[in-house]
């Protein structure tokens, strides 16, 4: 029998897509269905490449970051996110909005030595030969110097047996990955034609050079509920930050929540979110015990929100100039720098945050969740846009809800219009 993987990778997307449906007998709607949704682009970005996945797209309102506006595009299939960043920064805004410094950035290319017998010896070497190292990275990649980026300073670490070799790294306007790679590699074939045992070298996602910074205040009223006053939401908010950062058990949920948002920017700004995703809870995790990325407290009669997290983004590179949408989202936002972008960045995971502890601590984070949960739940049965609101509305009267129920009044709502 021919194994129909074998020089899969060889065929066009369009014989890829026939081999699949072959295969695996997709029906002539499934294989119409990958067909009408690829894109030329695809097969230059991924291997194997056989079709586009497309998420939705939205807009978050009313984030005011250092006395600016911005409309800020988001990608997400999940209910509610984007409705939870525009709430929690309209009531931060009404305060002020967020405070949010754009700060120097750099990344870190490491370089890690192994089958070192005196580590106290080494460490002093390469202290001493930090210029010529400095020198040999940055002419690796000599136009990122000539931008008025490259590799700026060098710490020396010793975790375990090993020996680290951290290059910052000024990587301009880009995300960099690749060219702090190409630059870690290259002294590290140097230390290795001086006679040390390399290991590795390569980009860290523990970027702490580029720590972000934002900050937020929230006037009680602002926080109140037609049940509780906003002086005893913002008290029952302080506790739950409190909790995250004693409790990895509720520090991990109050960090995805924070991550959905900040996700979602960086889907939509073409930005690489799992490296964020990685350095975000490794640093929430830099003293060993795994804690919240924000944190919240009453002082002088308002809430007052920080958020601190390695935000390494960039607004060239990568994907970027290639997808067209991400184009138009960095027209949508206005957005023109790496640093400008990593604080609006912040500031939507902090005002996300703030939206899911002020449910948290009132109504619950299902009330919210569930009206757009709902409609989800409709259209996953089939119901059309005219008929969602109505299959919505029975679905708030019943007390349990799941897929076969909507189902069913999806059925009776068209019975129902057949016989009228």
């Amino acid at each position: 029998m021919t194994d129909w993987q074998h020089g899969f990778y060889k065929l066009s997307a369009h014989d890829r897509r026939q081999q699949l449906t072959k295969a695996r007998q997709l029906s002539p709607l499934e294989e119409q269905v990958l067909a009408n949704t690829s894109s030329d682009l695809g097969d230059e970005l991924v291997e194997n490449y056989i079709t586009d996945y497309s998420l939705p797209e939205g807009v978050a309102l009313n984030i005011t970051v250092n006395n600016r506006q911005y409309v800020v595009p988001m990608v997400v299939e999940e209910p509610s996110v984007i409705a939870a960043a525009s709430n929690g920064a309209h009531r931060v805004s009404r305060s002020g909005g967020f405070t949010a410094p754009q700060q120097d950035r750099q990344l870190v290319g490491q370089v890690v030595l192994d089958d070192v017998t005196d580590k106290t010896a080494v460490k002093s070497w390469l202290l001493e030969h930090q210029d010529e190292i400095l020198t040999i990275a940055n002419q690796a990649h000599p136009s990122m110097q000539a931008r008025g980026g490259g590799a700026k300073s060098m710490k020396v670490r010793t975790p375990g047996d090993f020996i680290s070799v951290d290059l910052g790294i000024d990587v301009c306007q880009a995300m960099g990955a690749n060219s702090v790679n190409t630059m870690a590699e290259a002294v590290g074939k140097w230390l290795t034609d001086k006679g040390f045992h390399v290991i590795t070298a390569i980009l860290s996602n523990l970027a702490t050079q580029s720590l972000q910074t934002a900050t937020c205040k929230v006037a009680f009223r602002y926080l109140a509920t037609t049940e509780m006053d906003g002086k005893e939401v913002a008290q029952r908010i302080a506790r739950l930050s409190d909790l995250a950062q004693v409790d990895p058990y509720r520090a991990a949920t109050h960090n995805k929540g924070i991550m959905n948002g900040i996700d979602a920017v960086m889907i939509a700004s073409g930005n690489d979110w799992r490296a964020i995703e990685s350095g975000a809870h490794a640093y929430a995790a830099r003293d060993g015990q795994y804690r919240g990325l924000s944190t919240w407290k009453i002082q002088d009669g308002y809430l007052v929100g920080k958020i601190v997290l390695p935000l390494p983004v960039g607004v060239i590179g990568g994907s970027i100039g290639l997808n067209k949408m991400t184009k138009i989202n960095y027209h949508i936002s206005q957005i023109k720098s790496a640093e400008e972008l990593a604080a609006v960045t912040a500031s939507v995971g902090l005002a996300q945050n703030l939206a899911a502890l002020r449910a948290l601590t009132t109504t619950g984070i299902q009330a919210g969740h569930m009206k757009l949960q709902y409609r989800s739940l409709a259209a996953s049965v089939g119901a059309t846009p005219a008929e969602v609101p109505l299959v919505v509305a029975q679905l708030k009267q019943r007390s349990h809800v799941d897929q076969a129920l909507a189902k069913e009044i999806l059925s009776t709502i068209r019975k129902d219009q057949v016989n009228d």
